[in-house]
């Protein structure tokens, strides 16, 4: 008797979980469209979406990207970043990391540059 009813609790906990998981989906707020420093061979400026970038996944995860790929904090007052190059991304880094392996390859160049 026992057993049935953990069972019945473990099922119960289950279906309200699986329940809540698409509300849970839509539950982050993220961050606005941020327009990506330009290089000086850049044919236009980047604009990154992180709603165009976690569409494709069933449950986002920021971890994929921050912070190795992509800092979160603001540079310290006076310092600067180095705006990501094509060199950059074609050995890995950055938007490199994924796009031209498991993303699309950088064959559009008006998928990115606006």
């Amino acid at each position: 008797m026992r057993k049935h009813a953990v069972l019945t609790l473990a099922a119960v906990i289950v279906g309200v979980c699986a329940a809540a998981a698409p509300l849970a989906h839509d539950m982050p707020k993220l961050p606005a469209d941020i327009t990506l420093k330009q290089s000086g061979d850049s044919p236009g400026r980047v604009r990154f979406s992180h709603t165009s970038h976690l569409s494709f996944q069933a449950k986002p995860d920021c971890t994929v990207c921050h912070p190795k790929l992509a800092p979160i904090m603001k540079p310290a007052p006076g310092a600067k970043r180095a705006p990501t190059t094509h060199a950059a991304m074609l050995k890995g880094e950055a938007c490199g990391a994924c796009h031209g392996k498991t993303a699309h390859n950088f064959d559009d160049c008006t998928s990115c540059h606006k």
